[in-house]
């Protein structure tokens, strides 16, 4: 009994504690123990607003260094400003400050710091850090546009703080009277120009305290100025400080100007505290974190609740918000596209490739009046570029393949987000799915003129990857084809679309049951392995592309043989050893290859995108329960709360969106569709609030590690045996029960009656 009473007074508290600050459950330093031969998640402990248009993260590398925080070095060079969406994309306009004491030093490896984590808390709006060889304290908590930095300065004599501007041109200006330096810096050209050749980061610092004495950084060393503009700038501020006090730094930066940045800074921060500013983002976060509240009875589930948590973070940190507000709180943004100061919404930092399977998909379900201005954003990139960004950071991108932003507007106009200038958005991915960008491979349709002579991209005509494009083509054009029905164009342009869609079939080899490369005469590749990474495929190999049929897994189903063939060939991704062919690669094993590798899930290769919906594809099957059993699977053994908890790159929402739908036992494996895949929920409940502030109870009062199953499933009371639910029905309200077993219910949810969607039966587009 006394067990019990304990045992209840800790869920009491865990609950308390859960609803009234959802942010202490978030680890920001999950998945940030990864380096370039392998990833963990390959992120950086973000301090930020959701949306925020500047993340802040202490930084443990070298400036350039790609690694810019890894979690098992032990030396702070600063705190900084980052816009890096992924170490892969490089950074861009970034500065930071560092604390330091005695003589004044510059350079990253003079100024440096050894620091513990256990002196570190990381959480999404407040960061602090003790910087052990100069005895400070150093804080940081950001809002949108500006942050606060507070540094204890313990020892009490010369303190100092480190401004750098970076490199590759950037400006400094210390201005002693007002306390303030003001500068910019500009894109640091890793992996390529993204932005014009105006594109500046305008920032302002502002002390609490007169400078006592400051030394600008040229180039290679001091200078005796206050103003430099130069390959690299910086400054080093000094103040007499006694033992133990505060020196705060107010900052703020602008895409715009000069100005801009400073309106920033007053707007967002102006005279508030430091300890206002964090009690507000603490605030903010929660606005979003207690939209979803997990009541679970299970005290052993803590380490769930932390990674659930966390991956919600994960998901609100992308896209970043590039809009400001001027003097007359007019919604303004730099173009990235065209260097013009415009109205209205702009968003940047995100691959499509990764975030349109299920990261978007949720906040058009769950946040449609944020989705909204996203949108608005897509037709403002088409309206100064001539294109729809398919990866942006700040401008395009060449990366990755697909024609996905098809995919982004489909899942918004057809699950009824209105208020969409979707004149443009449909002029816009017309273009695109009969168009290549001149320069770009990632925006249009990179070979689009064989796509369109043949039916699929051949292998022998130039055009790299091109059985994952075709797949990828196809499934863009199912998305025009019901934007255009939805929109009442004419038949003849829906037929068009619709007939693409199918192209699927068109790199389907009846041999070997799988998708695979095919010559412009007609011929499938004689040399064909399915474990043969990149041969016409994006970082994986056929047994991982295959299943890139998101809007007809009947009719993939029918082209592998029938239910129990498409079974068998579901089933052969987890029991074909993790063994690999690089041989495409030049022999190299690039970090994707490792992560499958070392995973033990057969070829099921979690870390990278494209097969990630697959678990759920047994829904569309006699044997659904499948689904419920690997989605646990990987749950439990490929996600954690520590600095290995991702088993690849996170890649800005995606990996984590996949967790947080997968833990409320669903999952958009055609977002297009507005329905959502029953798989196994995580918790024994979560309670929702929606969008008009009704409530939905997804509850599994029985779950366990053991009961994974699906014995039995009601919705608001009555049974239910589908194996998917709408976004009606989510919207609607109410209460999915779900009663959890140890053993399959092999008998629910196995007839064709009980399976989602697929384009094969869809009547509308014959």
């Amino acid at each position: 009994m006394k067990k019990i009473l304990i045992a209840a007074l800790c869920l009491a508290t865990f609950a308390a504690q859960g609803q009234k600050d959802y942010t202490k459950y978030i680890r920001t330093t999950v998945g940030t123990d990864s380096e370039y031969i392998l990833s963990h998640g390959n992120v950086l402990p973000f301090t930020a607003r959701p949306w925020g248009m500047n993340h802040w993260t202490p930084q443990t590398a070298a400036n350039g260094e790609p690694w810019q925080y890894v979690y098992d070095a032990y030396r702070i060079v600063g705190l900084k400003q980052t816009h890096q969406p992924s170490p892969w994309g490089g950074d861009y306009a970034m500065f930071s400050l560092m604390p330091t004491v005695g003589e004044r030093k510059f350079l990253e490896k003079d100024r440096q710091s050894w620091f513990s984590h256990k002196t570190e808390k990381a959480m999404p709006h407040y960061y602090s850090v003790y910087l052990a060889e100069h005895f400070v304290h150093a804080e940081m908590s950001p809002t949108t546009r500006a942050c606060m930095m507070r540094f204890t300065f313990s020892a009490g004599e010369q303190s100092n703080v480190v401004i750098d501007a970076f490199d590759n041109a950037s400006y400094i200006k210390v201005i002693p009277e007002e306390n303030k330096v003001v500068g910019y810096t500009t894109q640091y050209y890793h992996n390529g120009k993204r932005a014009p050749d105006n594109f500046k980061n305008y920032f302002v610092v502002r002390f609490n305290k007169p400078f006592r004495e400051f030394e600008v950084w040229q180039n290679d060393g001091f200078v005796s100025q206050s103003e430099v503009t130069a390959k690299r700038t910086g400054v080093v501020v000094t103040f007499s400080t006694a033992q133990n006090e505060r020196i705060e730094a107010r900052i703020a930066s602008s895409f715009i100007s000069p100005e801009q940045a400073e309106l920033n800074l007053k707007s967002e921060v102006g005279d508030k505290s430091f300890d206002q500013i964090v009690k507000e983002g603490r605030d903010e976060w929660n606005k979003y974190l207690s939209r979803f509240e997990v009541r679970d009875s299970k005290l052993d589930d803590l380490d769930n609740v932390r990674m659930f948590y966390t991956a919600l973070y994960r998901m609100f940190i992308y896209p970043r918000t590039l809009f400001e507000y001027d003097a007359t709180g007019k919604m303004m943004h730099y173009s990235p596209f065209n260097g013009q100061v415009l109205p209205g919404y702009m968003y940047t930092d995100n691959g499509y490739w990764d975030t349109f399977r299920a990261a978007r998909p949720f906040f058009d379900l769950f946040f449609p009046e944020w989705s909204t201005g996203y949108l608005e954003s897509l037709a403002n990139v088409y309206k100064e570029s001539g294109w729809l960004p398919e990866w942006i950071s700040p401008g395009h991108v060449d990366a990755m393949i697909g024609s996905n932003s098809a995919s982004i507007i489909a899942s918004a106009y057809l699950n009824g987000i209105r208020n969409l200038d979707m004149a443009t958005l449909w002029e816009a991915v017309d273009k695109m799915a009969h168009n290549a960008h001149p320069s770009i491979s990632s925006v249009g349709r990179y070979g689009i003129k064989y796509y369109e002579q043949y039916g699929y991209i051949p292998s022998d005509v130039g055009v790299t990857e091109e059985v994952a494009r075709t797949l990828e083509y196809a499934y863009a054009d199912w998305c025009v084809a019901k934007v255009a029905q939805a929109l009442g164009k004419d038949k003849q342009t829906v037929d068009a679309f619709a007939g693409r869609a199918l192209n699927y079939k068109n790199v389907f080899n009846p041999k070997w049951k799988l998708m695979s490369q095919r010559d412009s005469k007609g011929n499938f590749a004689t040399n064909f392995n399915p474990i043969a990474w990149n041969y016409g495929f994006t970082e994986g190999c056929s047994l991982h592309y295959s299943w890139s049929v998101f809007h007809d897994p009947k009719g993939l189903a029918a082209l592998m043989g029938g239910d129990k063939a498409f079974v068998s060939k579901l089933d052969s991704v987890f029991l074909t050893p993790p063994a690999f062919d690089v041989s495409g690669y030049g022999g190299k094993v690039i970090h994707e290859v490792r992560e499958m590798n070392i995973q033990d899930f057969g070829q099921y290769a979690h870390g990278n995108q494209p097969i990630q919906h697959m678990i759920y594809l047994y829904d569309w099957t006699s044997e659904p329960w499948k689904t419920q059993y690997w989605a646990r699977q990987v749950m439990s053994r490929l996600y954690s709360p520590t600095s290995d908890g991702y088993c690849g790159d996170e890649d800005n929402g995606q990996t984590s969106a996949w967790y947080v739908f997968s833990a409320l036992g669903l999952y958009p494996v055609n977002p297009g569709t507005g329905e959502y895949a029953i798989g196994s929920p995580l918790f024994r409940e979560v309670v929702v609030t929606l969008p008009d502030g009704k409530k939905l109870t997804i509850g599994a009062p029985n779950n366990s590690d053991e009961r994974l199953y699906v014995n039995k499933l009601t919705v608001n009371g009555q049974p239910y045996n589908k194996n998917y639910v709408t976004m009606k029905q989510i919207r609607g309200g109410g209460q999915m029960l779900f009663d959890m077993s140890a053993k399959p219910n092999t008998s629910r949810g196995t007839g064709e009656v009980a399976r989602p969607y697929s384009m094969t039966d869809d009547k509308t587009l014959k």
